[in-house]
């Protein structure tokens, strides 16, 4: 396995401190991803994926602040569900479901609710949501 190993980093032209570094991000971005998404998740209200909850982003902030901020929270959506979809790959560490969940729920399109509702109501995804909110004394999510 270790010759393996060195003769495919020789043959892809990679130094170890090359290797090591690319092993320190990925535990790093692997570890960052599962913060977020456990802060995010249990910082949701439990009834955001049921048709009562509201839905204005910065309802009482000037208009200029609010078209800023909604720019802001789309690009950030966008970026990451193309990390959320990198990590659902085999082999790549993360969140991938769970983070492309969360960037669907910092973006603004239409049908946006009914995507948001089939990722999270899908049985293992709604499981390990509510099981890490039960883990932070959160109440369950609430679905429609």
């Amino acid at each position: 396995m270790i010759e393996f190993l060195t003769r495919t980093i020789h043959e892809w032209g990679l130094t170890w401190t090359q290797v090591l570094v690319g092993f320190a991000l990925s535990v790093v971005t692997f570890i960052g991803s599962i913060v977020v998404v456990t802060i995010v998740l249990i910082k949701l209200p439990a009834n955001y994926f049921h048709s009562s909850h509201e839905r204005e982003f910065l309802a009482g902030r000037s208009k200029v602040l609010r078209v800023f901020a909604i720019i802001l929270k789309n690009i950030f959506g966008l970026l990451l569900v193309a990390l959320g979809i990198i990590m659902s790959l085999p082999g790549v560490p993360g969140q991938g479901v769970l983070t492309i969940l969360l960037g669907v729920m910092l973006l603004d399109f239409p049908g946006k609710r009914d995507l948001e509702t089939r990722l999270v109501s899908r049985p293992r995804v709604f499981s390990a949501v509510n099981k890490l909110r039960a883990r932070f004394d959160k109440p369950p999510l609430v679905l429609d």
